[in-house]
């Protein structure tokens, strides 16, 4: 291949592996904060557990406190810790992904750098 083809290739896996990069660093804030998410849901519903069937509980609507039975309130927190763990093994699966990506993005970029040792050096020469 020509020079000119080698640095458009070059240049095209390069926008490929910072854009995947930036998909990555998405999706692991994402799984942080399902996991944070699970993690109140799951505290919360341990603490309403304690507490006996007769008492008052409230709910947070906004500024706002809303007298409800416990057993609403443990529903709600049963339902939030299932669709985090959803959401997180969904966001799992896509992490997955995007690495398999990412290693074929630097696979395509070895490859390109062995057949052009030339390409290679200028990419050095540039960064310097």
């Amino acid at each position: 291949m020509s020079d000119e083809a080698n640095r458009s290739a070059f240049l095209e896996i390069k926008g490929r592996l910072i854009e995947n990069t930036g998909k990555m660093k998405q999706v692991l804030n994402q799984v942080r904060n399902k996991e944070g998410e699970k993690k109140r849901a799951f505290l919360t519903l341990e603490e309403l557990r304690q507490l006996p069937d007769d008492t008052n509980t409230y709910k947070s609507i906004g500024r706002m406190f809303v007298l409800e039975p416990k057993s609403i309130l443990m529903n709600d927190q049963e339902q939030k810790l299932k669709d985090s763990e959803t959401a997180i093994a969904s966001l799992q699966a896509s992490k997955e992904y995007l690495e398999k990506q990412k290693a074929e993005v630097e696979n395509n970029l070895t490859e390109l750098l062995q057949q052009d040792p030339g390409l290679a050096q200028q990419i050095m020469s540039m960064t310097k």
